[in-house]
This record gives C-alpha cells, structure tokens and sequence, in this order.
C-alpha cells in the first residue's frame, strides 16, 4: 500500500486526478479503460480537475467504461439525491466526449434488487476487470456502502444502512435521516479489491481515526477499507488534517517514501 500525503484536500484532489489523466492516456488496450467512480465529498475535487483536462483537449474519455460504487435502493433517476444525479451534475455532463452508453450505474428502482447487482458484477467482469477504482471511506472507514462488519469478499449486492451512515448522508436530505433510504445497491469489498488498481482519498479531522484503522490496523472487518494492505496496487491519497490519527513513525515514513510526489 502506498499512502500519498499532499497539504490539503485541493492538492489531494488535482494528484489523484493527475494520477487517474495518466492511467487513462497510458491504456494502450484494444478494449476500453474500465473506472470505478464513487459519489460523495471527496471526489467532486477530482472530477472538477478531470473535466477541466477533457474540456481543454488534455484528457479524453471516447474510450472509457465507467462503473459507480453504489446507488440508494427505492430513489429514481432524476430523485436530486440519487447518485445517477450526482455523477451527471458533478462529472458527467461535463465531460465532451463521454459515451451514455459506457455509463454504469445500479438501478435502484429495479424489481429484482439482487437480479440487478448479479447484472451488473457479471457486466464488469464482461470488460475484462476494473482497471482503477476511485473511491472514498465514510468515518468508520466502510468502502462504497459495505459498512462495519461486512464480509471482505463480499460482492455486489443489497446493503442495510446504519444510522451513522443515515445521519451523515441526512445532511443531503434536509437534514432528516430518516429520509434517508435505509437500503442500497453497491459494489462489495471483494469486488473493489478485484480491480487492478485502486484510489482511495481520505481528506479531513473526521476522517482520521479511519485512515489510521487502515493503513496501521490489522486486516479486519470492522473497517472494511483494512482490506487494501492485502492489495498489491492500492494506493491511499489523503491531506495533512487526515494524518492526525497516524503515529509519528508512518507518518514521517510515507513522506519520505512518496517525497516525489508532494505538490
């Protein structure tokens, strides 16, 4: 596991999504660059950076396949806080060359939930794999919607919500957790950990104790993004206020490391 230390989360954001620029203009394939996108804080930085590069002719994206993380299960589409929504406010609908048709997203309005998620692992593995899976942790460190305790081989299926998860999502619906959707449709931890690339961002106090958990911690799954010090391309990108939980040793050690790349 590497774990790459920028000063603040716009210096995370503009590496990552370097780093992503770069995998994509590398792919020299005949099928397309297959990426794994999640929704949430973390990654509107990087998708801002990534249609800028698109936009100016620096990036294209004619070839590539996107898979997202997960989807609430009863919202529609167009719902204002599906995640169908947030993909194509914040990154989608700004992109020149984006194909609809190489966008992947869970249906959460499908009549057969658990038909739904074995579609959509089946679809994934129909392109070969994910190349590069970008993705974010909540506070107790859960991956996509695999909260504490989900199995680490676990596939794409119908996750129960917690009441954390619920409260902290609450702040996208008024402020009410229960009008968040207690179920969802995501990827599993197994899955993730099946790309041959993955892109963890952690950026802020709150997310401290968990970027500690995952690069410190034993394996476990209580905090299922553990999972990737077993995976042998994961890389974590996270900013100088997530590092408080970290001790002194690692801390200074993956600055050293990973010196070259500080912005």
């Amino acid at each position: 596991m590497r774990v790459v230390i920028q000063e603040n989360y716009e210096k995370m954001c503009k590496w990552a999504a370097d780093h992503i620029a770069a995998r994509i203009r590398a792919h020299k394939e005949d099928r397309p660059f297959v990426l794994g996108l999640p929704t949430g804080s973390s990654p509107v930085g990087v998708y801002k950076e990534l249609a800028r590069q698109n936009r100016g002719g620096e990036l294209s994206f004619a070839n590539v396949v996107t898979f997202n993380m997960d989807e609430y299960l009863g919202l529609p589409r167009k719902h204002g806080q599906s995640y169908w929504t947030f993909m194509h406010e914040n990154f989608f609908n700004h992109l020149v060359d984006m194909k609809a048709d190489n966008i992947n997203i869970l249906n959460g309005m499908a009549k057969d939930p658990a038909a739904e998620c074995e579609r959509y692992e089946a679809k994934i593995l129909s392109y070969g794999g994910v190349d590069l899976f970008l993705g974010g942790i909540g506070v107790d460190g859960h991956l996509a919607f695999n909260e504490p305790f989900t199995s680490l081989t676990s596939r794409t299926g119908v996750r129960k919500l917690t009441s954390d998860t619920r409260i902290a999502n609450s702040r996208f619906f008024g402020g009410d957790p229960s009008m968040v959707p207690a179920e969802a449709l995501s990827v599993g931890v197994g899955t993730v950990f099946d790309s041959k690339e993955v892109l963890i961002l952690i950026s802020g106090h709150n997310k401290a104790r968990a970027l500690a958990a995952s690069v410190e911690g034993g394996v476990n799954h209580k905090w299922t993004c553990s999972v990737l010090q077993n995976h042998n391309n994961a890389i974590i990108a996270c900013d100088e206020e997530a590092c408080g939980e970290l001790t002194v040793d690692t801390y200074k050690y993956f600055l050293d490391a990973e010196r070259r790349e500080r912005l």
